[in-house]
Parts: C-alpha cells; structure tokens; sequence
C-alpha cells in the first residue's frame, strides 16, 4: 500500500521556512562568519517593530518559498501571504536579539522531553516548584495582545529575560504560532498551546544538549555585537 502524504499546511510550511533560515543564520554566526553577524545585527533593529518599518530587512527575510508550489499542494492566497510574511518577521527578529552576544545557539527544537515552546521558556526562568508572578504576568500579557503588533512588543521584552538567562526557544514553532495568531480564533488556540507549555514542563524536561551541531555549537567570547 501506498502511503499519501499531505502536503504542508501553512502554518507548517511558515515554521519550517523560520527554522531553516534561523539554523542557517545561527550556525554562521556562532561560527562568527561576517555576513551572519552582520545579519543579525540588522534583524535585531526590527524586533518588536511592523515589518513594513525597514524596508531594509526584506533581502534578509526571505518569503520566496511561500511563493512556491510544493507538490499536491495549492498556492498561498494573498492573505495567507501577508500573515506569513509579517510571522517571519516577528520571528526573526526576535531571535536575533535572543542571540546577541550568546555563545551558544539560543534556537532550539522543541522535542519531547525537551520542551523549547513559549511557555515552558518562560516557566524555565523561575525557582522550581514555584510560579513567578511578574515572569508570569509578561506571559499573560503576550497572550492578552490585540493585535501582531502588540504581542511582537510584548513578546520582545520576554526574548530579553530570556537572552540575560541563556534560556533557549524554539523559534520555527513560535513562527507557527504567530501565524495562526493572526486568523480568527487563532489567538485562542495559541494561548491554550503556550498555557498548555507552561504547566507541563517540569525541571526533568530541561533535557540535556544533543550531538548535533545546530544545537551545542560554541563559539568563544567577541566583542561582535558591540555595534
């Protein structure tokens, strides 16, 4: 028997486009290549700002796959384009702060018993056992947001705790999520996944670094991101 596979809604294709440029930018500049240092700093400016603000930042936030047509799968319609697009955005520069002076790759897979989604990063930050009020109210705060623009401003000020404490997030899931934000009902169904993030992780879920390159690579101290 044949198995069918189906093609990528969406949300998915919007995600895998997210993390394959994030690993692509984060291997180059922990290895401190001068082009992804350079594009970091750039995408660090928009963070927290309407993606029509810097026009500059497109040739970095590149949306051509969205226009492609994979296999058995239906061209994106031009609303789906722009959320897309504005997900991207949001996503990118966000991680570009994240990553600012951190010696290790600050994007990684949210996997089982490895949890990287929004709210187990942010119940990371506090004690065990103990739920931190004003941590706790930033989360509530992002996911009380009215619209893109709000959250992406909300949600900056969290990546910066999360930054001072070198605690990793998944940033191809949160670019999902950020797309199905902007659909009616979607703000629903995010805030139950980051609820749903929160409560579940546990200290034995913080998992250890895997093998593979994209997650434990280390570069040593620069001063590269002093401009």
């Amino acid at each position: 028997m044949t198995t069918v596979t189906a093609p990528a809604t969406p949300r998915e294709r919007v995600a895998e486009l997210a993390a394959a440029r994030i690993t692509a930018l984060q291997r180059g500049y922990l290895d401190d290549q001068s082009h992804a240092v350079a594009a970091l700093a750039r995408l660090r400016r928009g963070a927290g700002r309407p993606a029509g603000q810097l026009p500059d930042l497109w040739a970095l936030i590149d949306t051509g796959p969205l226009h492609a047509t994979p296999d058995g799968a239906r061209p994106l319609g031009e609303s789906e384009l722009v959320r897309a697009e504005d997900a991207l955005n949001v996503a990118l520069t966000l991680y570009a702060l994240h990553q600012q002076s951190r010696r290790t790759g600050m994007h990684q897979a949210d996997r089982p018993g490895r949890s990287r989604g929004l709210g187990a990063s942010v119940r990371r930050m506090m004690t065990p056992g103990e739920i931190d009020g004003p941590v706790h109210k930033r989360l509530v705060r992002a996911g009380t947001a009215l619209d893109l623009i709000v959250l992406a401003q909300r949600l900056r000020d969290i990546v910066v705790l999360l930054r001072r404490e070198d605690i990793e997030l998944d940033y191809g899931l949160l670019a999902g999520q950020l797309y199905t934000w902007q659909w009616p009902g979607g703000a629903d169904t995010v805030r139950r996944q980051w609820g749903r993030s929160f409560h579940a992780w546990h200290p034995q879920h913080a998992g250890s670094h895997p093998a593979d390159g994209s997650d434990s690579t280390s570069t040593p101290d620069t001063d590269k991101d002093a401009s």
